[in-house]
């Protein structure tokens, strides 16, 4: 009688059996991602006007669309103090527009849990302009009304960066479901 090798004789699915995602990945990958975008205004970048888009807000909305219940409610509050430290912005500007988007987030998951990409993109449009309104007026810089076209390079780039940062997100969504740890 001839022996098999153990592995040939598992179907596609057998090296799966008795295996858990590792929670440090699960949840933490967002966390650090996250964050590590927020420390997105230490990057050598000179610029007359405002043109690097705000990546850790982008990133948190990227996370909260894809995955809702991922992220808890609370997140905003830690994750916008961090910002807050690295931005540059008064402390308590990203502790409240973060806890807010997490608020409206929810709202709007609640109302509406059938979006697609084009109203997850209309979403995140409206909320990266409220955020860079809003972060140009607590500031402080005094700017005139008609000095508030200047961020709009910043919006545009914003935007049109989001579906990249979401395909991102997608990608690590799926490296962070993939990795598996032996249970036992």
């Amino acid at each position: 009688m001839e022996r098999l090798n153990p592995s040939a004789r598992r179907d596609q699915f057998g090296s799966k059996i008795n295996r858990d995602h590792s929670p440090v990945l699960a949840y933490g990958i967002p966390w650090l991602i996250i964050l590590f975008a927020s420390l997105s205004p230490m990057l050598p970048i000179i610029a007359p006007v405002p043109i690097l888009p705000p990546l850790g807000y982008l990133f948190l909305l990227a996370w909260r669309v894809l995955r809702p219940g991922l992220l808890p409610m609370w997140a905003g509050l830690p994750l916008g103090f961090f910002d807050d430290l690295f931005s540059g912005q008064p402390l308590g500007s990203g502790i409240l527009l973060f806890s807010v988007t997490m608020i409206a987030l929810d709202l709007i998951e609640q109302r509406f849990p059938w979006r697609g990409f084009w109203q997850d993109w209309g979403i995140a449009t409206v909320f990266v302009s409220l955020y860079l309104v809003l972060t140009t007026l607590f500031s402080g810089a005094g700017l005139p009304l008609v000095q508030y076209p200047l961020i709009l390079p910043q919006l545009a780039l914003s935007i049109l960066l989001f579906p990249v940062v979401a395909q991102i997100v997608s990608l690590l969504d799926r490296f962070r479901l993939t990795r598996v740890r032996k249970i036992g």
